[in-house]
């Protein structure tokens, strides 16, 4: 089994300022309204310079030639061949990490969903795609589980001691299928005979993720690492709400807040991280992406209207004069200040080593990672990308797969979440929907 180091892998960002935050306020009890009107401009600079007239698409696509999209494309055959006939894939358990064989090992929802949210990231769908009856049954075996599963469960499934239940948390195959499931929803229109059978499946899979929700904002029954469970479910609720599921707004608060408890005067807690500041920083960094993104866009409308002159000073008194309250301003800056350093953090040589090789969860940081950088309007976010997808294609193994090293090892989770990695951009449209979501 080989071993490779991150120690290699180039910060995508410089600089280590470090942030003083202010004691935060505790969530509010009521739905803060954001802009509806949003004029998205995911690509505004590569390599921090303007490019007025960057086509982000054919960028990518010019990028990915060769070492990249030999990478996807491995990695996607790999992991469609080791699918079960009934659809679903496993990780193994905790107890036997040592069997990595994906035909020798049960079931499980946590991974089944990571599989199926790579493959429809690469652009495969429920119909009219070459993997279609992969899809399909993959998200009838999630179907399956939610809906045989007892209301007043918090998880669902009955099996315990998986890699990603022992590793990120008990209650990771609702969350990760709640996220899943939502992700179809989003495909379909509601004229889709299955629309309103995934859409039900969702609201149960909420309900489900909002009960497990401890007094703390934490998802209960947090595993090895349980801020990256809590970053998962910050995820879950915000992409449910995006897509018009009930979700209630004082419980996302919540959930958002105790990922911010994790900074304390700049410096991370690693205290619910197994002591990883990866974990810790990127979990942060994911859970306050949205209202840094709301920061910037209420700010821009602000200069637009002339309330302000300079929509790029980060200021409580310009958010004040934007027309929010002193309270929210203030939090608000505090937050954005957080994701900042958090993100920051994510992409330094000491923090992106980890354990000193890679596990499941060190690739599930890097992907919290990009996905805050994209929320949250940042734009390096494409040197983040050059830089990850660079390490990741180095080390995947020559069947098209990726391992763990450490903690989950499971080859199916992480080929599934590498790919999630690689294929960020491809669900940009969706992120832009959190971003501007009330």
């Amino acid at each position: 089994m080989r071993h490779i180091l991150l120690l290699t892998a180039t910060a995508a960002i410089t600089g280590s300022a470090i942030y003083v935050f202010n004691d935060m306020a505790k969530p509010p009890e009521t739905k803060t309204t954001a802009e509806k009107t949003h004029n998205a401009c995911v690509m505004r600079t590569i390599f921090n310079e303007p490019q007025k007239n960057v086509d982000l698409k054919a960028y990518m696509e010019e990028f990915r030639k060769g070492k990249i999209d030999s990478s996807i494309n491995t990695g996607k055959q790999w992991l469609l061949s080791t699918q079960a006939t009934n659809g679903g894939w496993g990780a193994g358990t905790n107890a036997r990490q040592d069997i990595t064989d994906p035909s020798k090992v049960q079931l499980d929802p946590a991974s089944t969903s990571m599989a199926l949210m790579a493959l429809l990231r690469l652009g495969e769908r429920t119909e009219g795609t070459a993997n279609s009856d992969a899809v399909t049954k993959a998200m009838n075996f999630l179907l399956k589980s939610v809906e045989q599963s007892p209301d007043n469960a918090l998880n669902i499934t009955t099996l315990t001691g998986t890699q990603p239940q022992v590793k990120l948390g008990q209650n990771i195959d609702v969350i990760l299928t709640s996220q899943c499931l939502t992700n179809i929803m989003h495909q379909l229109n509601d004229n889709n005979p299955m629309y309103g059978r995934i859409k039900n499946a969702v609201q149960k899979c909420v309900t489900k993720i909002q009960k497990a929700q401890d007094t703390n904002g934490a998802t209960k029954g947090g595993g090895w690492a349980p801020v990256l469970q809590s970053a998962f479910a910050v995820n879950a609720l915000e992409l449910a709400e995006a897509n018009d599921i009930m979700v209630d707004s004082v419980k996302l608060a919540e959930a958002r807040y105790y990922q911010k408890q994790n900074f304390t005067a700049g410096t991370a807690s690693t205290a619910d991280a197994a002591g990883v500041m990866l974990y810790s920083v990127s979990g942060n960094a994911r859970a306050t992406a949205k209202e840094t993104r709301k920061v910037k866009e209420v700010l821009k409308k602000a200069k637009a209207e002339g309330k302000i002159s300079d929509d790029k000073a980060i200021t409580s008194q310009n958010l004040q004069a934007a027309g929010l309250s002193v309270n929210e301003s203030e939090e608000l800056v505090t937050t954005y200040k957080m994701n900042g350093y958090a993100n920051n953090q994510a992409q330094q040589k000491d923090v992106l080593t980890g354990f000193g090789n890679n596990g499941g969860e060190e690739f599930v940081s890097f992907l919290l990672t990009g996905e805050s950088l994209i929320i949250g309007g940042q734009d390096e976010w494409i040197k983040w990308y050059e830089n990850t997808s660079t390490i990741l294609a180095n080390i995947q193994n020559k069947n098209g797969s990726w391992q763990g090293h450490h903690c989950i090892t499971s080859p199916v989770f992480c080929t599934a979440t590498c790919l999630l990695i690689l294929g960020i951009d491809k669900d940009l449209a969706q992120y832009e929907k959190i971003s501007i979501k009330k």
